[in-house]
C-alpha cells in the first residue's frame, strides 16, 4: 500500500517516534515550522542527524538543530547566486563580444554554419520558438519593428538565454581561437578544463536558483586540478569545491568581489564546518 498524506499532528509524532527531541519549540511554533518548509522538504535535511542502523534520530538531535540546517542552506544558496549571477553576465557578455568582434558583418552569427556547429543551430529552432519571441519584451519588439527577421542580433537574444544555453553556443564555436580567446579571460587556456569549470557554476546556479538541496551535494565528476585553485584534502567534489570555482572566477572578473565571497562565504574554512 503507498503512503498517504498524514496531518501536522501525526507528522510531529513521527518526529518523536524516530527520537527526535522537539526542545523548545511550541505546538504552534512546530505547526509554523512544518506549513512553512514542509514535512517531507524537511526530510532532506535530517539525514545528516540519523543512525543508517536503526533509522532513527541519533542521540540528542534536536529538531532545531534540522531547522538551523534548513536555514544555514537557504542563507547560502541566495549568497552565492550574487556571485553566480555576476560570473553568468560577464561570460555571456565576452561569448557576444569576442565572438561578434570577429564577425562583425553578421550580428546573428549563431544561426551561421560558417560560425556554428550545424547541430547548435538545428536545436536552437526549438529555443527560439513563438513563445520565446513573445515572452520576452526586447525579442517581441524587435520583431514588430523588423517582422522580416528571422532572429534578433545576438546582444539581444543572449539576454534571454541560460546560462547553460550561453554555455552550450560558446561550446558549438567553430572557432577555437574565439574558445581559448574567452577561456583566457579565466586564466585557463586547456578548453576541456574550462569547460568543466564554467559548467560546475551552471550547476550551482541550478541548485541555488531552484531551491534544491544544497549542503551535501557532489558532484559526479570531479573538478579538474588547475594551479589557481587549492581544494581542501585535495577534495574536488563537494559543494566546498564548488565554491571554490566560483570564488575563482569571481576573482578573474573584480578583485573587490573576490574579497566579498571570501569574507561572506569563508571558502577556506568551510569544508571543515560541513563535515
Amino acid at each position: 500500500m503507498g503512503k498517504f498524506a498524514i496531518p501536522i499532528p501525526e507528522q510531529i509524532k513521527k518526529f518523536e517516534s524516530r527520537g527526535l527531541s522537539l526542545d523548545c519549540y511550541s505546538e504552534d511554533k512546530l505547526k509554523e515550522i512544518l506549513l512553512d518548509i514542509g514535512y517531507y522538504r524537511l526530510g532532506y535535511y535530517c539525514h545528516p542527524f540519523i543512525d543508517k542502523k536503526t533509522d532513527k534520530f541519533k542521540e540528542n538531535i534536536k529538531i532545531s538543530d534540522i531547522v538551523t540546517l534548513y536555514y544555514l542552506d537557504s542563507d547560502l544558496k541566495h549568497l552565492l547566486l550574487k556571485y553566480i549571477n555576476r560570473i553568468e553576465v560577464n561570460f555571456r557578455t565576452k561569448v557576444i563580444y569576442y565572438t561578434s568582434m570577429k564577425y562583425k558583418e553578421d550580428p546573428k552569427w549563431f544561426v551561421n554554419r560558417n560560425v556554428m556547429n550545424t547541430r547548435f543551430i538545428k536545436d536552437f529552432d526549438k529555443i527560439y520558438n513563438v513563445k520565446f519571441k513573445t515572452d520576452n519584451l526586447t525579442i517581441k519588439k524587435h520583431h514588430k519593428k523588423h517582422p522580416n527577421d528571422d532572429f534578433a542580433p545576438v546582444w539581444k537574444t543572449f539576454e534571454y538565454l541560460t546560462l547553460g544555453a550561453v554555455i552550450t553556443a560558446y561550446a558549438n564555436i567553430k572557432n577555437e581561437d574565439i574558445r581559448i580567446r574567452i577561456s583566457n579571460c579565466y586564466q585557463i587556456r586547456d578548453l576541456d578544463k574550462f569547460m568543466r569549470l564554467i559548467h560546475t557554476v551552471r550547476q550551482m546556479r541550478n541548485i541555488c536558483a531552484h531551491g534544491a538541496v544544497l549542503f551535501d551535494f557532489h558532484l559526479p565528476q570531479s573538478i579538474n586540478s588547475i594551479p589557481q585553485i587549492t581544494f581542501n584534502k585535495g577534495d574536488r567534489n563537494s559543494v566546498d569545491a564548488c565554491i571554490k570555482v566560483i570564488s575563482f572566477f569571481t576573482k578573474c572578473i573584480s578583485t573587490n568581489r573576490h574579497a566579498d565571497i571570501e569574507e561572506e562565504v569563508g571558502c577556506a574554512n568551510l569544508a571543515d564546518s560541513t563535515s
